[in-house]
């Protein structure tokens, strides 16, 4: 039984409300006022929250305004009720989080088809969010086990070779052993990391109101950034003499962690599946209306199949070219792109190479 928490000064509202939900088989609790409507919506979390607008020192605005400031809270389904629905009030009501309006007076229809809506969405986001997690429970079962193993196995053999060879081995040799240890390590840091960003993208993308939250970031100078860290993989690489840029100095709708990562991800790839001397190169260019990030590289690139099949977990020509890693990272960049409203896109040719291209929103000017 759903349960719904109604908040209204006006008892006699709260008692047809709460008549004609229960005879729709919902569980009703009540509260007279915000301020004890806050805590039992703390104590109770309800399926959903009508709230009226006007009522004392606590509003409907300052109530909604708490209860989406609590995680506990933060995504119940919330419709405010009042008398005064007109445009200013509803935007701002909608700006602090509310999910829905109904004006008073309001029939017993009404009530059922805004509850019934809300709910409904509500059950939407839960299903959606479950059937990611099952999706991801299902190629974590399939895929890491041996991804890790494969890390692991370089770690533990020749953690092994020093533990029952130190004596024998000679100062190079240790320091062969060394490296491997470290490559295998970092390998398995980034599979780790990566495979925590995805997980965490799809529960944010399965909320609209953390897409939100995430899409208040931005990046005011971010040329100096993304020189820096294209730098770094070219470097990693061994490869800075094939970079070269052509970056517009513009704002960009995207936190500097989340740009950053798309960098990695995107050079990374770009060095990983073309050859040294090939060129790989890095633009940002702004437009009327948006910002484009693009890297290219003239390496063996995708078959159109293939970039149609671009997801999670997903390798291409493994047995061939022995890549190792989840090949998470281009759908972590993709799906970073997609949350702060942008477009992902990949041109590629066996032939001539890739052009893999991150298009935002432009930032609007404050």
């Amino acid at each position: 039984m759903k349960k719904i928490l109604v908040i209204d000064d006006e008892e006699w509202l709260r008692e047809m409300i709460h008549l004609a939900l229960h005879q729709r088989g919902f569980e009703i609790i009540e509260a007279a006022n915000g301020t004890e409507g806050i805590e039992m919506a703390r104590k109770e979390l309800p399926d959903l929250i009508l709230c009226d607008i006007n009522m004392g020192k606590v509003d409907g605005y300052l109530t909604l305004s708490s209860l989406r400031n609590e995680a506990s809270t933060a995504s119940i389904p919330f419709i405010l009720m009042t008398g005064l629905a007109d445009s200013a009030s509803m935007r701002h009501g909608m700006e602090l989080g509310a999910d829905d309006y109904l004006p008073k007076p309001f029939t017993t229809d009404g009530l059922y088809a805004a509850v019934d809506a809300r709910l409904k969405k509500s059950q939407t986001v839960r299903d959606e969010a479950e059937r990611k997690l099952a999706h991801l429970r299902d190629n974590i079962s399939l895929m890491m086990p041996h991804e890790m193993r494969t890390p692991l196995n370089g770690i533990m053999s020749n953690a092994e070779m020093l533990e029952h060879s130190a004596a024998t081995l000679k100062p190079g040799d240790v320091a062969e052993i060394g490296q491997e240890i470290h490559k295998s390590s970092d390998r398995l840091a980034r599979l780790i990391e990566n495979f925590l960003i995805y997980a965490q993208l799809e529960l944010v993308a399965a909320d609209p109101k953390n897409v939100n939250a995430l899409r208040v970031g931005r990046t005011e100078h971010p040329k100096g950034l993304i020189k820096k860290h294209a730098a770094a993989q070219a470097s990693h690489a061994n490869r800075l003499a094939d970079l070269s840029f052509e970056l517009a100095d513009v704002p960009m709708p995207i936190a500097e962690e989340y740009l950053s990562k798309i960098i990695n991800e995107l050079l990374q790839n770009a060095f990983k599946f073309s050859e040294t001397d090939s060129p790989v190169r890095l633009t940002l260019a702004e437009a009327f209306n948006a910002v484009t990030l693009s890297v290219s590289d003239k390496g063996r690139g995708f078959t159109a199949e293939q970039i149609t099949r671009i997801g999670a977990y997903m390798q291409f020509d493994r047995k061939l070219h022995e890549q190792q890693g989840l090949g998470l990272g281009l759908t972590i960049a993709k799906r970073l792109v997609e949350l702060h409203g942008g477009k992902f896109s990949i041109v590629s040719d066996k032939e001539t190479g890739t052009v893999i291209s991150a298009k935002f929103p432009k930032t609007k000017v404050e």
